[in-house]
């Protein structure tokens, strides 16, 4: 696939042709070049967030582009550590709110804050979503914590917005739902907080229609004819079981609403009239190996749902004949890639299309219905070109009871797949997975010439409600074993030198990597644990000053006896390999204290650790910089530990 750059091109000129291998490390180490494209309703000016590095700034810009015109302005930037932007949508053709987040501590917690902020085009201001006064509602209780959940954008009132907050009315600490005015920041209440329901969702009428209760680990879920009408309990059940149903939207018709629910041991689409007495559910989209997850995809300009975006690979469904053809095209067109559009303009004739595949880090396409012509925009690694890159291999092998188990081999580009090092890599969550598409970190290892292997071990989301809830309180037992399986299939296929293996991980990932060798000291050569979890008695007291303490002890354990033993720093005695560790300092996720006190333990016994702390670090390596380190470091590591230079 040739590659043009549109968008940035006034900030970013390359040219692929240069690069030899091994590519930059910056190629793989920096944040994306380009994220959240978003096209403006009337099709004629596409935002998106930007990547600079320069003498004035490390971090990133909002990017405005008139298509018409080709011109540009940057309104907003940020260094992502004060805060760091989540996304950026078009409320209206002259606005675009922008949700952010930043560390914080309340009552001694550390905790993650959300506000939603605006940028007014037609007079080039930044400002808060809410007024002064609007904010001044909120003192009694405490300004909320998070500040930017909208549930709808009203396409009937481009002016306003709904979302839900905490800190109105007589139950402050449970959301309410107001109107936003975007001109003035006023806000209405139309919803009043309801007891232990947490969260709202409107109908394609703008109606206030479900509530999703919550009490510890137990849900019910709610609906009303109108806001503050009698609620009428629909459905009841626990965390994390199978009988789990969530709402996911509704068709124009107020009474059609689609769920997320098991069909035969797998998450399947469903949809329900709520009219009949039964809730009878209709399957409307399963697959028959994977669970199915995802957002309906609505027409604004049909006024009726046309498909859904699923988690499968970047999966776009369709039943609607018109965008079916559509749709049918794109893959003509881009043959070798997933393709979703993420967006259409009003009149449906304008869309933004994202690519993206298991060499294709991601490419953003317009595409304009009149012209029925595509256009490319911007990618979000442009240093690298797929042609450079190593296709991953779906693998499948047994766990020593007999459990299948699927994995992701990622193999040096061009290279003999025998007696290679090796990077034992397992996903973070642990209720997640890894799949086939981009992963910036095993195309990194594989560039640098080591094979990666990618289990979705028991636990893992995706494979059914069974394969999920066998990871329940199962840390460091089965969930680590199967980890350690993979590993000696890779040995038993031949692929892996067993003398130059290394397990490497990042929140979770951490953990396992750290309990690998701490109970297979000699299978591996090193570990490294990025934000690792390393003391899970810990882990889970720390949990209790949140809302989701018990689901905490539900997924992992509340015996600390047990916890103790099934974590890594009570096992530092047995480590005899050299650790990496990394961490940020303002880690909401895994506290920085997990890798601090394991690195003491490792000191105290003068066991080879090295410890890298990332001043202002988040959990998810956000800031260019702290990405940056974390590579170099890693690189520097392996090839000290596994001889590959």
């Amino acid at each position: 696939m040739k590659r043009i750059l549109w968008l940035v091109v006034s900030l970013c000129l390359f040219s692929h042709s240069s690069f030899a291998k091994p590519l930059p490390v910056e190629a793989f180490a920096s944040i994306p070049d380009v994220r959240f494209v978003s096209l403006s309703p009337d099709g004629k000016k596409i935002a998106s967030l930007i990547r600079v590095s320069t003498n004035e700034l490390e971090g990133q810009v909002l990017s405005i582009r008139d298509i018409k015109t080709n011109k540009d302005i940057f309104p907003l930037q940020t260094d992502n550590q004060k805060f760091v932007i989540l996304s950026l949508t078009w409320a209206n053709d002259d606005v675009i709110l922008i949700e952010s987040k930043y560390p914080s501590i309340r009552r001694g917690i550390p905790t993650t804050e959300t506000r939603l902020m605006k940028y007014t085009l037609s007079d080039n201001k930044t400002t808060s979503v809410f007024s002064n006064h609007s904010l001044s509602r909120f003192y009694g209780y405490g300004l909320p914590q998070l500040q930017a959940s909208v549930i709808d954008y009203l396409d009937n009132d481009p002016g306003h917005i709904l979302m839900q907050i905490k800190g109105l009315g007589s139950k402050p600490q449970y959301e309410s739902v107001i109107k936003v005015s975007l001109k003035t920041g006023a806000i209405k209440t139309l919803q009043p907080a309801r007891m232990h329901i947490g969260d709202w969702l409107t109908d394609r009428q703008h109606n206030v229609r479900i509530g999703i209760y919550r009490d510890d680990t137990s849900y019910r879920i709610y609906e009303q004819k109108a806001a503050s009408e009698d609620l009428r309990i629909l459905w009841e059940f626990e965390a994390l079981a199978e009988d789990v149903i969530w709402p996911i939207g509704f068709d124009h018709d107020p009474n059609i609403l689609y769920i997320s629910a098991y069909h035969q041991g797998l998450k399947a689409i469903f949809k329900v009239n709520l009219t009949d007495p039964t809730l009878t559910k209709e399957l409307v989209f399963h697959n028959e190996n994977y669970d199915v997850e995802g957002w309906l995809v609505y027409s604004e300009l049909k006024q009726k749902v046309i498909g859904l975006s699923t988690d499968i690979e970047g999966e776009y469904l369709f039943w609607d004949q018109d965008y079916i053809k559509l749709n049918n095209g794109l893959t003509a067109a881009l043959p070798e890639s997933h393709n979703a559009i993420t967006q259409f303009s009003d009149d449906e004739r304008r869309y933004i299309v994202y690519a993206t595949g298991p060499i294709e880090s991601g490419a953003y396409y317009f595409g304009n219905r009149d012209q029925n012509a595509l256009y490319p925009v911007a990618y979000r690694y442009s240093q690298l070109p797929p042609e450079l890159l190593s296709t991953p291999k779906t693998v499948n092998y047994q766990a020593r009871d007999g459990l299948t188990i699927e994995a992701f081999l990622t193999t040096p580009k061009d290279a003999i797949a025998k007696n290679l090092p090796t990077i034992i890599f397992p996903h973070g969550g642990p209720i997640s997975y890894d799949s086939t598409t981009f992963d910036y970190w095993a195309q990194f290892l594989a560039n640098r010439g080591y094979a990666v292997l990618q289990m979705n071990f028991r636990g893992s989301a995706g494979y059914g409600f069974n394969f999920m809830s066998s990871g329940l309180k199962n840390w460091g037992l089965e969930m680590q074993t199967d980890i350690e399986d993979g590993a000696h299939w890779l040995i038993g296929q031949g692929i892996s030198d067993p003398k130059r293996m290394c397990i490497v991980g990042a929140s979770y990932g951490g953990y396992a990597a750290l309990m690998g060798v701490a109970i297979t000291p000699d299978l591996y050569q090193c570990a490294i644990s990025v934000a690792g979890v390393t003391d899970l008695e810990e882990l889970v007291k720390s949990s209790r000053g949140y809302d989701n303490s018990k689901i905490v002890k539900k997924q992992i354990g509340d015996d600390y006896d047990d916890l103790y033993q099934r974590s890594p720093i009570s096992k530092v005695a047995s480590i005899k390999v050299p650790v990496l560790l990394i961490h940020g300092t303002k880690d909401r996720v895994v506290r920085v204290e997990q890798s601090e006190k394991m690195y003491d333990a490792l000191k105290d016994l003068q066991k080879p650790v090295k410890y890298i702390e990332l001043e202002n670090g988040d959990h998810y390596l956000s800031n260019n910089q702290h990405r940056l380190t974390t590579f170099i470091e890693i690189e520097r590591f392996l090839a000290a530990n596994l001889g590959v230079q």
